[in-house]
């Protein structure tokens, strides 16, 4: 590659902007929230119901800790 190439490529990436950082859960949720209050506002309940599922499907799950009896010997 010729000096005059690198020194371009170089230039071009220095130019370049960066990527954004991906969005955080709270982001995408929140935005999906906001989507799906205009669509109720707006009638849309096909779009609604989309948005409702992507909404459940975005959650975080929990999972309750087991309810089995602890060992003996064994106190909380």
């Amino acid at each position: 590659m010729s000096q005059m190439a690198l020194r371009f490529s170089r230039a071009l990436e220095k130019g370049r902007k960066r990527p954004a950082p991906p969005p955080t859960r709270e982001a995408v949720l929140v935005s999906l929230l906001n989507k799906r209050a205009t669509a109720r506002a707006m009638g849309a309940a096909e779009i609604e119901q989309l948005l409702r599922d992507q909404i459940l499907w975005s959650l975080p799950t929990y999972s309750p800790p087991d309810r089995r009896e602890p060992e003996p010997g064994f106190s909380f």
